[in-house]
């Protein structure tokens, strides 16, 4: 018997083991991606007063946020903000002084379930709020998308 068959056989079962482990491990990667476990969730409700150039922000449940983690992005009618809110904080170029709740840096950060935070812009940030704008705020921690809401004036 001759063993000359055997070692393409042999190789294509290997190159089949091989291509099977790779494409397992792509898989994985691909769809197996997930949000660590240390970022919070949380519901929040977006109100836009255009008159007062003022979003506010209600935490209405998940987790406690600690405002100095957060990162907040805002885009009125698909514009993002010139100048975005450090939060938190006092005075800021691009809004008035004094925001309330936890983007306050004066206040307690910690922002939980039924408190509210606003913000005011002030009118030589641009875009600017009018009583027909499309608003979208993003609210992440370290990077990652802990909520996102819209809403019109």
């Amino acid at each position: 018997m001759s063993g000359r068959a055997t070692s393409p056989v042999l190789g294509i079962v290997l190159l089949l083991v091989v291509t099977v482990a790779l494409a397992g491990t792509v898989g994985s990667l691909a769809f197996g991606t997930t949000i660590p476990s240390d970022v919070p969730s949380a519901a929040i409700d977006l109100r836009i007063d255009a008159d007062a150039n003022r979003l506010t922000f209600v935490h209405r449940g998940g987790d406690v946020l600690d405002a100095r983690d957060l990162t907040v992005r805002i885009r009125i009618d698909d514009a993002a903000l010139d100048t975005q809110p450090p939060i938190p904080f006092f005075s800021a170029t691009g809004f008035r002084s004094g925001p309330t709740g936890p983007f306050n840096s004066a206040t307690d950060p910690e922002w939980s379930a039924g408190e509210t935070a606003s913000v005011r812009l002030a009118e030589t940030n641009d875009p600017s709020l009018s009583s027909e704008s499309s608003v979208v705020v993003t609210f992440s921690v370290n990077a990652t998308v802990v909520a996102e809401v819209e809403g019109t004036a």
